[in-house]
């Protein structure tokens, strides 16, 4: 098995998709966090799968106090301890009516400028600061609550709900801090999207104060939902991912018929004057409608019959459709 291929291929697809869904619906999203938010992430997980920093600096072809120094660096600001530097800047511009860069640069002296510059261009883009001038003379303010919430509007408001909601019922129960760890979003923007998840029965709580233990109910995106499809294609990569990967630490990357985790891929090619083209075409429609209505018979027998949490076995399908004409670059595509 070539791991390093599968990996360069996996990491070359997965890329497609990070430029298409930055791109989605107009938006330009913000990637200046990506590739240190990557490095980060696989870190974590590679020393919480068992592996010692040596083994992992050595995996990143870093020296040990190299990578250890760069894993600091991500996680906190320099200048105080145990807190990013995203989180003290914007503290520190709300604290203050404004602030120009010079003083930001004193106060954070002991984390780099290139550092402190970028934290500012991602706050400044996200709406969280609002800054005029230039060089080191320009100004900052943070944004009024009342602006912000108005920034974050409506549907915002739904997508980040929503995304919560998945998250959540994805992770297990989980608290206020853990979710906006996990979100990389705002506090407050958070709690008002759990309160709003909690107001209409999607996430539950006993701490209504301190949101301390947040759990989820089912999770339902309805087909023609106007908003959350953010969390769609969140719970579906989840599915894929989770799938994937508990194929590969339990009996290995090899299939049989009575595998219970695993999935299949068929391509058909098919013209329109096929005389199987309109049942090739019609397979997500039709498998969808099956798999809704046994999810629908199931959830009528668990209302009736309520599952412990000890004796609950979750079963999670995955399935997708694409349709990629003579015309389209399918590296460009993607298959589903």
């Amino acid at each position: 098995m070539n791991v390093k291929l599968l990996i360069d291929a996996i990491v070359q697809q997965t890329t497609v998709l990070i430029a298409q869904l930055s791109t989605a619906a107009g938006v330009r999203a913000p990637l200046s966090h990506v590739a240190d938010q990557v490095f980060l992430e696989l870190s974590r997980e590679l020393e919480a799968q068992g592996l010692g920093r040596k083994v992992v600096a050595d995996m990143f072809g870093m020296a040990l106090r190299g990578y250890q120094k760069r894993v600091q660096r991500l996680t906190e600001s320099m200048t105080f301890r145990d807190r990013t530097l995203w989180e003290v800047v914007l503290e520190y511009a709300r604290e203050h009516e404004h602030v120009t860069r010079r003083q930001l640069l004193a106060r954070f002296s002991r984390d780099s400028e290139a550092a402190v510059a970028a934290v500012l261009h991602d706050l400044v883009t996200s709406g969280l600061l609002y800054a005029s001038g230039q060089g080191q003379a320009t100004l900052y303010r943070a944004t009024a609550e009342s602006a912000l919430q108005a920034l974050v509007g409506e549907g915002a408001l739904d997508s980040l709900s929503a995304m919560a909601h998945a998250v959540v019922f994805h992770h297990g129960k989980m608290g206020l801090a853990e979710l906006t760890a996990k979100l990389a979003s705002d506090e407050a923007a958070v709690r008002k999207a759990v309160e709003l998840a909690l107001s209409d029965g999607r996430l539950r709580t006993s701490d209504p104060e301190h949101l301390s233990d947040l759990s989820a109910a089912d999770l339902l995106i309805a087909i023609d939902a106007q908003t959350g499809w953010e969390a769609a294609v969140f719970d579906h990569f989840q599915a894929l991912v989770g799938a994937v990967g508990a194929k590969l630490q339990g009996a290995g990357p090899r299939s049989s018929h009575a595998d219970l985790v695993g999935g299949t891929t068929l391509t058909f090619d098919v013209s329109a004057e096929h005389p199987l083209h309109q049942e090739v075409l019609g397979l997500l429609a039709r498998v969808r409608g099956d798999l809704n209505a046994v999810w629908k018979r199931v959830c009528e027998h668990n209302a009736e019959h309520p599952i412990s949490d000890d004796e609950r076995v979750r079963v999670r399908f995955y399935f997708g459709q694409n349709v990629i004409d003579s015309e389209t670059n399918e590296n460009e595509q993607g298959d589903s």
